[in-house]
């Protein structure tokens, strides 16, 4: 009974997600035929490949009254096919099962145990549940950080959604919500209510969705019949048909069905007419991107057709005797030809190509808010209707000579949507590195049939999107590997530098893990598609990055409160700006010859206060932070150096003190014989093969190491023959013992060899002694009771540890390790890479406490770690890294994730976060410096003393530029280099791209 609740704990206490990955299962029935692979393919997944994932089931048991009770449970669900470990608690009448869905599913368990005679329920599993979802939205038409809040402000007051954010820079917001209590179609219609279009790019649900053109097709009706056999299929869960584009959007689920079921079933429905292939698209947010160009750049080419002749007629023409007699002929009282062409060519760019800014104005003001939009429209409407006004007073006055601003409004259009082209273009640009990192994958790959003994009976070459899991994929020599998955044959060497940043190419053989997007260097491979789509490796990186681009920085708080009351401020200091120096002339509190001779004073006073108006910029607050944030994010991603968001920027440039782990972080992480010595005259390669053949039957790291060095000395050194170990024995924590060639073989440490009472001879105690010294493991062989021979293995150093400590202390930044180890190693480990400070001992508990002393201390702290067993410690740090993650870029604990095994990239974190908020601080000099002084000018301080003013159009056209200056001092960061310190320092073994 105790051993059943002990058991029932530890299940618990580990998680499903502990017991679900592959194990080795022995006793596993060979795999079904997959859904989505065809026979042959199917039967081959038997040879070399590993069991499908296991899935956890609760049981509530009643009537269960002893152990006895339980006993009987557990032993009939074990009888059924498919049961990975079952586990009844009488206590709480519970029962565990976890089982591969398979051969076996929930139903059937719950009837083998009413039918032992208890009644049995299936509780909804609250463990694999996910209580939270989230979803990506593309949100259009958002202008400036305003527009941003609102949206934000609508999402959080939802009642289910438990945070939202929203990227003005991305123009994207992610929303985390409780599925039970809100749908992701609530809080599209939010976005919508607000007045901005929202598109959902992704529902945070565990399904992959494709788009598919269909050709051949002639009615609706045969579209129905598509939809009907598709809707057949398993896995499917919805199905949006547009039959103008031709195109068939599919949601599924990837574990049952793929994209090449889909194309199947299409083109066998029927009359076999129909022709299927992925609908050629790019991204949402790309394709609303470049929609977004060319909609600017169209507007500002129809408003110069207006807005040039109006500013001839106005600016130009009025020099030109000829010309401007002409103009100035009266039609009607005292209205001229000039001012009527004036008119007609100006109301098309306000009301129609400006239409835009009216819409947006409208849908700020509707829910209390106050954008961009609206200041550009009570501006141009400001010069436009009074102009209208002098229009309709000349006409209907035969001694009014007034002036209109036709010209004023039109160029503040015309300005205004030249810079938004500028800046949606430069806003493009910022997130080239995930089009880059999309890039990586293969348009193409080779598709496999194998038949039921693993030969080779078709190859075909298909759309790489067309890959679906357990497909068998050919990579050939200098191809890019397709699909994440495991080679099952054949050997080659992989270049995964773009992937982990390893420098060399990593050797593969059987059974061997492969990333997609990695390229195959000298052999040919055969794989096996385990991860594909959203579950890729390349794919979880872009949705890293994303997601990165989206968190905003604390700093960016500033900005958003700001927008808060920066629209509203701009409005009065500009209506105050008006009435200022309207009644300043009005009473002649300046002298009249301030005034321009084609103005009267109210209209000087106008021309102020739409200057102010038009000339404060909140679009440039907005954008400072997040752009600078998408690019800094987008350069660490092509470095390697993924960074979980602009907090975790923030954080990094003012790290002064990095806690190191050891093992994995500063040493290699794998044991390697480092040297040997012969105490007795015999073959190296002998004393060797005798060792690694006792060795091999070890699954201890030490032996492996042993087993690794000893193939150097082999010609067969990939699939060394060793001679045969009989009577092989292991003892636990001392070493091993076999007959190897009828001689006793006895290899392990000192205590070994004195338990067996083997005479240890001094130069072998002396050898033992030294390796102790440097931190390295003495291992004893003795051949028929002699000591022969030692061995000494190390964890290695990694390359360029020491230069990188010695770059740290060069920033003024503290190196302390930390580590679970003895304190001979680490201090050995600690004195050879020139750290002073070193906790040795130390739990995983213990290291997070020292995180906390050293933040008590005041130090912002970052701990750089592998991510799983520092965890704790990665969490209580101001910034944690994860280092050498390779494949595992998931790593929840940590903000920085160092995809390189590279010590280097921990200076180049935070070299870049410093470079990266060098320019946000630059930005925001420039965008609050930039209106402090230009909104002052607008208003006319200047004038007096120097006669300067700044027209309308003139202030628009700076507004406009102040947005594309900010994104464009962003871009800046795109042309980093890492320190040049790094490249001072030799630091060995390390690519540097």
């Amino acid at each position: 009974m105790a051993t059943k609740l002990l058991a029932l704990a530890c299940f618990r206490s580990e998680g499903y997600g502990h017991l679900s990955p592959r194990p080795h299962y022995p006793s596993m029935p060979s795999y079904p035929k997959g859904k989505g692979v065809s026979t042959q393919e199917s039967s081959s997944m038997e040879q070399g490949s590993s069991p499908p994932e296991a899935k956890a089931a609760t049981f509530s048991v009643l009537g269960m009254t002893c152990s006895a009770c339980a006993g009987s449970v557990e032993k009939a669900v074990k009888r059924l096919p498919g049961i990975r470990e079952a586990v009844v608690d009488v206590l709480n009448n519970k029962a565990q099962v976890l089982f591969y869905p398979t051969f076996v599913n929930e139903e059937t368990i719950r009837e083998t145990i009413e039918d032992v005679g208890f009644e049995a329920t299936l509780i909804e599993d609250q463990m694999n549940e996910r209580a939270t979802q989230v979803c990506r939205i593309q949100i259009n038409g958002m202008t400036c950080t305003s527009c941003s809040s609102t949206i934000e402000s609508a999402l959080q007051a939802i009642h289910g959604v438990q945070k939202a954010q929203v990227a003005l820079a991305t123009e994207e917001a992610e929303v985390q919500y409780d599925p039970k209590i809100v749908s992701y179609t609530l809080i599209l219609e939010a976005i919508e209510d607000t007045g901005f279009e929202a598109i959902l790019i992704s529902s945070g649900e565990d399904i992959s969705k494709i788009a598919l053109k269909v050709d051949g097709f002639r009615t609706d009706h045969s579209l129905r019949i598509i939809e009907e056999s598709l809707q057949a299929l398993p896995g499917v869960q919805d199905i949006n048909v547009s039959p103008e584009l031709k195109k068939i959007s599919l949601s599924y689920k990837p574990d049952m069905t793929g994209p090449r079921n889909f194309i199947n079933v299409i083109e066998s429905t029927g009359s076999k007419r129909f022709k299927a292939i992925i609908y050629p698209e790019g991204g949402v947010r790309e394709t609303h991107r470049k929609d977004e160009i060319k909609q600017y750049y169209r507007s500002f080419m129809w408003s110069l057709i207006f807005t040039i002749p109006v500013f001839l007629t106005s600016m130009v023409f009025m020099y030109i005797p000829g010309i401007k007699n002409g103009l100035d002929t009266k039609v009607v009282n005292m209205l001229s030809i000039g001012m009527v062409l004036r008119w007609v060519l100006s109301t098309p760019v306000q009301f129609i190509i400006g239409r835009r800014f009216y819409i947006g104005a409208y849908k700020a003001l509707r829910h209390g808010s106050a954008n961009m939009d609206v200041l550009i429209a009570l501006g141009t409407n400001a010069a436009y209707f009074f102009s209208v006004y002098s229009v309709l007073r000349a006409a209907t006055s035969k001694d009014f000579k007034g002036t209109d601003f036709f010209e004023t409004s039109a160029m503040l259009i015309s300005f205004i949507l030249l810079g938004k082209y500028l800046e949606v273009l430069a806003k493009g640009k910022t997130s080239e590195a995930i089009a880059k990192l999309m890039d990586l994958a293969p348009e193409t790959a080779t598709l496999l049939t194998l038949d039921s003994e693993g030969n080779v009976m078709n190859e075909e070459e298909i759309d790489s999107r067309l890959i679906q899991k357990n497909d068998v994929i050919k990579i050939i020599p200098g191809a890019k590997v397709a699909s994440d998955g495991f080679v099952i044959w054949g050997q080659s060497h992989v270049n995964e530098s773009m992937i982990t940043g390893e420098a060399r190419p990593v050797a593969k053989r059987k059974g061997d893990t492969v990333i997609g997007g990695t390229v195959n260097e000298n052999g040919v491979l055969h794989i096996k598609a385990t991860r594909v789509g959203s579950e890729s490796a390349l794919s979880q990186i872009v949705r890293l990055v994303e997601s990165a681009q989206l968190a905003k920085a604390p700093v960016q708080k500033f900005a958003d409160r700001i927008s808060k009351f920066f629209v509203p401020l701009v409005i009065i200091l500009s209506f105050s700006t008006w009435l200022a120096w309207f009644f300043a002339g009005k009473f002649h509190w300046y002298p009249k010859s301030w005034i321009p001779s084609s103005l009267d004073s109210f209209e000087l006073a106008l021309q102020f206060g739409i200057s102010v108006m038009v000339i404060a910029c909140p679009c440039a607050l907005g954008l400072a932070t997040p752009t600078a944030v998408m690019v800094g994010t987008g350069v660490g991603a092509s470095e390697g150096v993924l960074i979980k968001g602009g907090k975790a920027l923030e954080s990094a440039h003012k790290v002064n003190c990095i806690v190191f782990d050891k093992t994995g972080t500063l040493t290699v992480g794998k044991p390697v014989v480092v040297n040997r010595r012969l105490l007795r005259n015999m073959l190296l390669q002998e004393f060797l093969e005798l060792t690694a053949a006792t060795e091999v039957n070890s699954e201890h790291p030490l032996a492996k190491a042993i087993v690794e060095y000893a193939k150097k000395f082999r010609e067969d050194d990939e699939n060394p023959a060793w001679p045969e170990a009989r009577d092989f024995v292991s003892i636990t924590g001392h070493g091993v013992k076999a007959i190897v060639r009828n001689k006793e073989i006895i290899v392990g440490n000192k205590s070994l060899m004195l338990s067996h009472n083997i005479a240890i001879p001094m130069d072998a105690e002396e050898i033992l002694a030294e390796a102790e010294r440097m931190a390295q493991t003495g291992i004893l062989v003795s051949i028929d009771r002699e000591v022969v021979g030692v061995l000494a293995i190390s964890d290695p150093l990694k390359p360029g540890a020491e230069e990188a400590i010695s770059i740290l202390k060069s920033m003024k930044i503290k190196s302390i390790m930390v580590t679970g180890d003895n304190w001979g190693t680490a201090n050995s480990i600690a004195k050879e890479v020139g750290i002073e400070t070193v906790v040795a001992e130390a739990k995983p508990e213990q290291k997070s406490e020292k995180v906390k002393d050293l933040q008590a201390s005041g130090y912002i702290v970052a701990m750089v770690g592998d991510g799983i067993n520092d965890s704790p410690a990665l969490v209580a740090a101001d910034v944690g890294m994860a280092i050498g993650a390779g494949t595992d870029i998931a790593i929840e604990a940590a903000d920085i994730v160092l995809m390189k095994s590279n010590l280097e990239d921990v200076i180049t974190a935070i070299d870049l976060s410093r470079r990266t908020f060098f320019h946000i601080r630059l930005n925001y000099i420039w965008a609050l410096g930039y209106n402090l002084l230009g909104i002052p000018i607008a208003a006319g301080v200047l004038f007096p003393s120097t006669g300067f003013r700044l027209p309308p159009w003139i202030a628009g056209a700076a507004m406009a530029a102040s947005s594309v200056s900010v994104v464009c001092c962003s871009l800046l960061l795109k042309y980093y280099k890492r320190p040049k310190k790094l490249d001072n320092h030799e630091i060995r073994g390390i690519k540097i791209e």
